[in-house]
């Protein structure tokens, strides 16, 4: 049966014939040198595989007259040549199917892995098949028919080249298996922060220390954190692709994806399991308990970053290797063999999201909505075709419900601040643990700066904060003062916001206490408290000094108050009168005798009752201490001082110095009497 044949172009096939025979020249004088680069000869492995399907006319011819009839073992791709003369008969077909039948089938009987027995029988088969494949090629030329006895040929020739893919297939599985390299995630620039897990069980447990510690941002850069690492052998690569372009040349594209996704599919499974990360459901993550949590979620922080831009990035550098870079079946394989474990990490940041938003886990949820923005274009260039579109969309569907978990998170916080009440007062007066947690809370909240004011923008919000008659007039000045709110970030007015539904809690916090000077002394150690926290911290920034400057106006008031309430009936007991007998410029020392003792009584009892109270500033107390002194014990000095000649030693009870050394164990939250042995 006579060969169909197209009219050729002679010159292009004779400017390709040069070329080729130039190619293989150059393969073949350089692919023994030993001093090649491991690169160069990757390159020229390559360029002998894509050759070995191309020939020149006339080439077997010569090849025959020097070899008879053993063509098929050279290792550049002898055996039947697409255009080989129509004169070819039957029987050459047929004794070059056996020779090509021989060779594979005697595979079939060894259950050794050919490619661990060195290169010469890897070559040898890889030709064989090859044969096989042009073989066939040649045939289905032919158009021919069943009753053609070259349509038998063809027959067997499909049988030999399927049992030879199937082998490649499973050589390529193995050589990718036993070749992997393994991957140990402590020699990347990444360190747990595990062990500085924090107790944030509720919206009262968290004090200076414990809120200051909560996170520990990661200081290392973008460029120390990519790696593209091996994680196959580099020996092997050339002989993968090799394998490759034979099953896609032969039409087994879909074999061999298959084969490679599976291998490297359990590969970043284990990946997974040596970052520790395990399989959860939505359900195992909302049952979990803070404490286990927590330390998940900063597993998660510290794997996923590994994962994405060591271990993907060298999974796709990979099947860029092995596929060909940029090519659509090697971004096909790589989507299809990571797609189930980055959704298996995707599935835990959605499990955060819609869990209870507590405030507790705001840090941690922010944390994870700051890992997975920043690795968004890491994500989208690994996932950059359409076939890897389903897990771009993912990646920024949980991205998405982590900025919403942020925001309705960030709204129960106020909320909770708001609705945090109290049935009994705090003992002694001083800093309110609300008021800690609410200060260390915003504190830490400022190193998110960036990502809370995309989060919170909301113009409608913005303007509704900045009216809001829920804020007292000292807020809404501090707004005047500071421009109008357009030109407040959108975290500043939530932050404001805060301190003033914190201030009126507090507020409502002293009307517990049955002292209006204890009501005082309470409201000034909070409100200087969040003075002091907002100045000397990255929150002066967000509150800025004319916010400052208002708290320390409103505590110095409750001081002032608290003074007032406490010292002005016993002040009042050291004037004149009421002890000057009328109509004489002489004292009633009766009167006087009364004064003093009731002065003493006073004292006493006010040392009794305020010794317990509690001023936790140090500078704080001494001020206040001093302005007590400066009211007090000098105008006890100045009225006993004035009536001294009335006054005998045995009505003194304390000098002026006594009270002044008393008046050191106020507001130490350590409740004290006065014994003195002239007590009467």
């Amino acid at each position: 049966m006579a060969v169909e044949e197209s009219e050729p172009v002679i010159g292009e096939l004779e400017r390709e014939e040069s070329l080729i025979a130039a190619v293989r020249h150059i393969v073949k004088a350089l692919g023994p040198n030993k001093t090649l680069t491991s690169d160069a000869k990757k390159i020229l492995a390559d360029l002998g595989t894509r050759l070995s399907s191309m020939s020149i006319p006339g080439e077997k011819e010569e090849g025959k007259r020097g070899q008879g009839r053993e063509g098929g073992d050279d290792h550049d791709g002898g055996g039947v040549d697409d255009d080989d003369d129509d004169d070819e008969g039957l029987s050459a077909i047929e004794e070059r199917l056996s020779v090509i039948h021989e060779k594979i089938m005697r595979w079939e009987e060894d259950q050794s892995m050919i490619w661990d027995l060195g290169t010469e029988e890897a070559s040898e088969y890889l030709n064989a098949a090859n044969e096989a494949r042009r073989l066939i090629e040649k045939l289905e030329s032919l158009h021919l028919k069943k009753e053609d006895q070259e349509y038998e040929f063809m027959q067997r020739a499909y049988s030999v080249l399927q049992t030879a893919m199937a082998r490649l297939e499973e050589e390529f599985s193995n050589l990718l298996i036993q070749n992997r390299q393994p991957f140990e995630p402590e020699y990347v620039s990444f360190r747990s922060s595990e062990e500085d897990a924090v107790d944030e069980n509720s919206i009262i447990s968290i004090g200076d220390e414990s809120i200051e510690e909560s996170l520990q941002r990661d200081s290392v850069s973008r460029a120390a954190e990519e790696h593209i690492i091996d994680l196959v052998h580099p020996a092997v690569i050339p002989d993968l692709r090799c394998i490759a372009n034979l099953l896609f040349a032969s039409n087994y594209c879909q074999e061999c994806s298959n084969a490679y996704i599976i291998v490297r599919r359990d590969a970043l499974d284990e990946c997974l399991f040596i970052l520790e990360m395990e399989r959860l459901s939505i359900e195992d993550v909302l049952k979990m308990e803070w404490g286990t949590l927590n330390s998940k979620i900063k597993r998660w922080i510290w794997a996923v970053k590994i994962f994405v831009r060591v271990y993907l990035a060298s999974e796709r550098w990979l099947s860029d290797q092995i596929f060909g870079e940029g090519e659509p079946v090697s971004l096909a394989c790589f989507v299809d063999a990571s797609k189930a474990s980055i959704l298996q990490l995707l599935n835990f940041g959605e499990a955060m999201s819609i869990g209870p938003h507590q405030p507790e886990k705001l840090f941690r949820v922010l944390d994870m909505y700051e890992v997975l923005q920043d690795l968004m274009p890491d994500i989208d260039a690994l996932y950059s075709d359409e076939v890897g579109s389903s897990v771009k969309i993912e990646c920024h569907e949980v991205l998405k419900r982590l900025g919403d978990c942020v925001r309705a998170t960030f709204f129960e916080f106020e909320n909770a601040i708001a609705t945090n009440a109290s049935s009994t007062p705090f003992v002694g007066g001083g800093i309110h643990p609300l008021t800690k947690y609410v200060m260390n809370y915003l504190r830490t909240l400022t190193d998110y700066s960036d990502i809370l004011n995309l989060l919170l923008k909301d113009q409608e919000k913005e303007e509704s904060i900045s009216l809001s008659p829920d804020l007292s007039p000292g807020t809404e000045e501090d707004s005047r003062s500071q421009g109008s709110p357009c030109r407040v970030s959108s975290m500043a007015l939530h932050f404001r916001s805060i301190a003033s539904i914190l201030e009126s809690n507090l507020e409502e916090k002293s009307k517990l206490y049955k002292e209006v000077s204890l009501q005082h002394l309470f409201l000034m150690n909070n409100l200087h408290y969040m003075a002091e926290k907002v100045k000397g911290s990255e929150l002066r920034l967000v509150f800025e000094d004319e916010w400052i400057r208002k708290r320390n106006w409103k505590f110095q008031q409750h001081a002032m108050k608290y003074e007032r309430a406490s010292w002005s009936s016993i002040l009042f007991l050291l004037k004149d009168e009421g002890i000057v007998v009328p109509g004489t410029n002489s004292v009633s020392k009766s009167l006087l005798k009364e004064r003093l003792r009731s002065f003493y009584l006073g004292f006493e009892d006010v040392y009794r009752i305020q010794t317990a109270w509690l001023i936790p500033d140090f500078q704080l107390r001494e001020d206040l201490r001093i302005s007590i002194s400066l009211k007090v014990i000098q105008a006890y000095r100045t009225f006993v001082g004035r009536h001294n000649s009335y006054i005998s030693d045995k009505i003194i009870k304390y000098s002026a110095d006594d009270l002044e050394n008393y008046l050191l164990d106020f507001f130490e939250g350590s409740q004290k009497w006065l014994q003195n042995p002239h007590r009467r």
